[in-house]
């Protein structure tokens, strides 16, 4: 008995759903620590940073079939997170929040690790948008200058002059800190 055409296009349909499963699966597996861990540099709150994640990989499912250069995936990703990130400040309303003042935790109880790390990402904040991008694609990952200008629509040149700047900036602002703490704690 031959096969009917409906069914054999059933077949080539739950085919081509499977095969954009595994893809879509093997994208998850091999992204999503790195896609977290910027979405919560971005946004700095880890229900946040879940909830870009999540919504960048939603959106990575429904685009799936347009990603036709898989050594591309990861830049793509980070394009959805850095957009998700800005669609979460175009519908956002800031809530008035009231606060207990003795319920703020003083900083230097934490370890000295936690102390360090708020410090890095102080001194990454205090640089220009500009300039703190492509030092966190570098940094973080270890993207090359090319990967870094394709992936902010730059020339390579003006990547390679930003983190140099960016590199500076960061020495300078170290060079200073000693001294202003010294200064604030006596």
């Amino acid at each position: 008995m031959p096969i009917s055409r409906n069914k054999l296009q059933g077949v080539r349909v739950l085919s081509g759903m499977k095969q954009k499963q595994q893809r879509y699966e093997a994208l998850v597996h091999a992204f999503h620590a790195d896609i977290y861990r910027y979405a919560y540099y971005l946004a700095k709150d880890k229900s946040i940073a879940e909830d870009i994640a999540q919504e960048t990989f939603l959106r990575a499912w429904r685009s799936l079939d347009a990603l036709k250069d898989e050594k591309a995936a990861k830049a793509w990703l980070i394009t959805i997170v850095r957009r998700e990130n800005a669609r979460r400040f175009e519908k956002k309303q800031l809530d008035i929040v009231e606060y207990d003042e003795a319920a703020i935790v003083d900083e230097t109880c934490f370890a000295d690790s936690t102390v360090q790390q708020n410090e890095v990402h102080r001194l990454l904040a205090g640089l220009t948008l500009e300039y703190r991008e492509p030092l966190i694609l570098q940094l973080i990952f270890g993207y090359s200058g090319e990967e870094i200008a394709a992936q902010l629509n730059l020339n390579k040149n003006t990547v390679m002059t930003r983190l140099f700047r960016a590199r500076n900036q960061l020495k300078d602002t170290l060079v200073k800190t000693p001294e202003v703490r010294g200064h604030q704690n006596g």
